[in-house]
């Protein structure tokens, strides 16, 4: 029973994500897109590794990325310097994880193009 709570919860917050996180919503439907090439360019068993990792990586940032923030606004709703850093950090975390993510994407797709 307390299984099945813990994974509500998880589709709860992903859930509420979803609806309140615009960059959320963008990371989510460039996989869907990356998905689809996948599907149509035949990707190999590695190369889907290499793929799903990244997705879930980008996403995983994301969703860190929002709860660092709602917890920072929580904690201090007023401008501060600290917490602008702590919120400016988190945010580079997603950056550098985007990025390698479409390096990762840019070497498993170049190929199927040329």
């Amino acid at each position: 029973m307390k299984l099945l709570k813990s994974f509500r919860y998880a589709i709860e917050g992903l859930v509420s994500v979803f609806k309140s996180e615009m960059n959320f919503k963008i990371h989510f439907v460039i996989a869907i897109g990356v998905i689809c090439a996948g599907l149509y360019f035949k990707l190999s068993k590695l190369e889907w590794a290499f793929i799903i990792q990244c997705i879930a990586m980008v996403l995983c940032a994301e969703l860190f990325n929002t709860a660092i923030e709602k917890l920072c606004n929580k904690v201090q709703p007023n401008i501060d310097p600290q917490i602008k850093w702590i919120k400016d950090v988190s945010a580079a975390a997603v950056l550098i994880t985007a990025i390698a993510a479409a390096i990762t994407g840019i070497i498993i797709f170049t190929h199927h193009f040329f």
